[in-house]
């Protein structure tokens, strides 16, 4: 096993990018489910409603976030908004519904911004993580600049999820991978991120306590507070890429989007040295939707290190 104090930015970097999406597709069977026994946990990719191995639309929004950042930095809204639009027409199958209603306003001829706030105005008590899930590519795109990283945060988000505890949720997780990327351990991470990005009072509670819940008090629903809860849970109460993500994808309901969010950040803490070689073999998923090319872990991989400015 990889000791974290060896890995390297590059490592760390590529980790990032890899093991959220390995993440996502370690708990892609799982979505929906209920939480797996915790001596019967499942610990390999297995197929679902896709192939073993293949990720979900949280890798696929977070590829679209990732080809926005590349062609214009500081994030731009308005290309982001079309890429997803240009995605969400291909028929993507389990899109959340709120991410829905934004999206086909756009597509409609409505302006982002104006989309984003009519359905938080329309639906203001929900605050979904569909932001969340696919927030990590600001991460990389601005490691060297946490003040950018962290307005882009809340940019992205807004696009569909302007809800202020999806925005605080998106800044929260960047802050955490910065500071894993520099070589802060998880626990000490978690403390400077608290310091550093304002929570709002219902997020900041999950979050705090977050490392002392009992695995049965964890609901794991589409809700950021319990997705972000169920990730740092994941990340305080093991010590190796391969328990946090088995941990947070055996959480059931909604698996994939706990175990992306975990993946980002134990790719952070840990490395792609840290990640199961099995699990990077086994990696896959169309991209873009539509073309039948396979994107695979060594496609993440350089897209992590363009993202990161470590090619050139």
């Amino acid at each position: 096993m990889t000791d974290r104090n060896t890995t390297t930015l590059q490592d760390r970097i590529r980790g990032v990018a890899v093991g959220a999406a390995i993440g996502d597709a370690l708990g892609m069977p799982l979505e929906f489910q209920r939480a797996s026994p915790s001596d019967l946990l499942v610990r390999d990719l297995l197929p679902g409603r896709l192939p073993a191995g293949s990720f979900t639309d949280d890798t696929e929004m977070a590829l679209a976030v990732a080809e926005s950042l590349l062609a214009r930095k500081p994030l731009n809204p308005e290309d982001l908004a079309q890429r997803f639009v240009g995605w969400y027409r291909q028929g993507p199958p389990d899109v959340g519904l709120y991410t829905s209603s934004v999206l086909s306003r756009i597509a409609a001829g409505a302006a982002w911004d104006q989309a984003s706030t009519e359905v938080q105005q329309r639906r203001p008590e929900s605050a979904g993580n569909g932001s969340l899930m696919r927030n990590w590519p600001v991460a990389l795109a601005h490691w060297k600049n946490p003040v950018e990283c962290l307005a882009d945060s809340v940019l992205q988000s807004r696009v569909t999820h302007a809800h202020s505890e999806c925005t605080a949720a998106c800044a929260f997780e960047s802050a955490m991978i910065l500071l894993l990327l520099k070589g802060e351990t998880p626990a000490d991470a978690l403390v400077q991120a608290r310091q550093q990005v304002a929570l709002p009072p219902g997020l900041a509670a999950f979050v705090d306590e977050a490392p002392q819940r009992r695995r049965d008090e964890l609901r794991n629903t589409g809700w950021v507070r319990h997705t972000l809860e169920s990730a740092v849970w994941a990340l305080l109460t093991t010590s190796n890429f391969e328990e946090a993500a088995i941990q947070a994808a055996n959480l059931g309901a909604d698996a994939d989007t706990s175990a992306t969010v975990l993946g980002a950040l134990a790719g952070a803490a840990y490395g792609l040295s840290g990640i199961p070689g099995r699990w990077v073999d086994m990696l896959r998923g169309e991209w873009p939707l539509g073309t039948g090319k396979i994107l695979r872990a060594g496609d993440l991989i350089t897209l992590a290190e363009s993202l990161a400015g470590l090619t050139v």
